[in-house]
């Protein structure tokens, strides 16, 4: 099947006319249309009442081929389809509204590694194009221009290239300002890697904006545990390792607890534990550690360290980053940075300050990605 991507907007287009907001401020008049789908220049979206060869799936979401391929697009507001076929070729999603719905079309495995995701219904709930395509790289999704035709085909049918099998299902865009003219593919290969690495089963993380080990960095209420949450938020499977007490008669601590619960996906598992180092080398799905602050808290407090002996905190740290070093699944964890207020008062303060310091300072040593977060946006270190 061709699809043909008119428009890649949300209903009121991107900018929204008339919105007077940092993001739609930013752009041309008309930078991207409401979204428009046609399929083969005959079947348009919603897919009710398709002509002969086509069959609508999910509702009118989704759509099967004659040829075998199949696509879904999934608005706004809408959970993932139950029924329909094995997988999808091709998922058209909006991506800025609960992108873990990305996740559970990967953990129901609608979606595997040769699906094409492209995020639609683009608007000003992002910031910017930029700040767009850095989310996406994340997510393993990519965006593509108003007028962007592409050729889907399952994943054993016939390719235009043979050389390139990442890019069976996906062999051609067209663009309004280049009607006709075939473009080198290279989007669809940084979304997707190379075929050495789909044969391999094992992606490079850097080059494709999801490393191994990431370190966020951050103040009190800085937002990096709603960017590390962010950061995985299209993993099918991900478990919160969470370091901290549940809150028990401290109200204010349960309610931060409470709603950092609700904010997760509701598909991801929950690990309670102060063990890190176990966690670490133990894992079979990405890690999200939440956070280094409050495990250094308990690590004291285990061992008695605040008026005694602080050689285990340090061998525990040790141990800490030699399993970080070795980790066999991507891991994000968020950390205080603790070397931008005043010098605590007390000598268990400064102890504290100096063991989560050095800490971060050696885990950012050992880490593909450290970023520090403020005011919500993170500044790559």
């Amino acid at each position: 099947m061709k699809l043909l991507i008119n428009g890649t907007a949300g209903g009121a287009g991107w900018p929204e006319p008339g919105c007077r907001c940092a993001s739609c401020a930013g752009l041309p008049v008309g930078h991207r249309r409401p979204f428009e789908l046609v399929v083969d220049g005959v079947v348009r979206y919603p897919f009710t009442g398709p002509p002969d060869g086509y069959r609508p799936l999910a509702g009118g979401l989704g759509l099967a081929g004659p040829d075998g391929s199949a696509l879904l697009h999934l608005p706004a507001g809408r959970t993932p389809p139950a029924g329909g076929p094995a997988r999808y070729d091709v998922v058209l999603v909006d991506l800025l509204d609960r992108p873990e719905r990305l996740g559970e079309l990967r953990r129901a495995r609608l979606a595997d590694e040769a699906t094409l995701v492209v995020a639609v219904g683009l608007d000003h709930r992002v910031r910017s194009e930029e700040e767009l395509a850095r989310r996406l790289r994340l997510w393993g999704a990519i965006a593509v221009p108003d007028g962007t035709e592409l050729a889907c085909r399952p994943p054993n049918g016939p390719r235009s290239d043979p050389a390139s099998p990442r890019l069976s299902g996906f062999a051609e865009k067209r663009t309004n300002g280049s009607a006709g003219k075939r473009t080198s593919g290279s989007v669809l290969g940084q979304a997707n890697g190379s075929s050495d690495e789909q044969e391999s089963g094992f992606a490079d993380e850097r080059a494709s904006g999801r490393p191994r080990r990431t370190l966020l960095l951050g103040g009190s209420r800085s937002g990096k545990s709603a960017e590390a949450e962010l950061r995985l938020a299209a993993e099918p499977y991900v478990t919160y390792v969470a370091t901290g007490p549940a809150g028990g008669e401290d109200g204010e601590w349960a309610e931060r607890v409470r709603a950092h619960r609700a904010r997760r996906p509701a598909h991801w598992a929950t690990a309670e534990t102060t063990d890190l180092a176990t966690a670490i080398r133990g894992a079979t799905t990405p890690l999200l550690i939440d956070g280094l602050g409050t495990w250094v808290a308990a690590v004291f407090d285990d061992h008695g360290a605040w008026e005694g002996d602080r050689a285990p905190v340090v061998a525990r740290c040790d141990d800490l980053v030699a399993a970080w070093r070795q980790a066999p699944e991507r891991i994000v964890a968020v950390s205080d940075e603790v070397g931008l207020g005043v010098v605590p008062a007390t000598a268990a303060g400064r102890a504290f300050r100096d063991v989560l310091g050095r800490l971060n300072e050696r885990l950012a040593a050992e880490s593909e990605h450290v970023a520090l977060v403020v005011a919500g946006r993170p500044l790559e270190l």
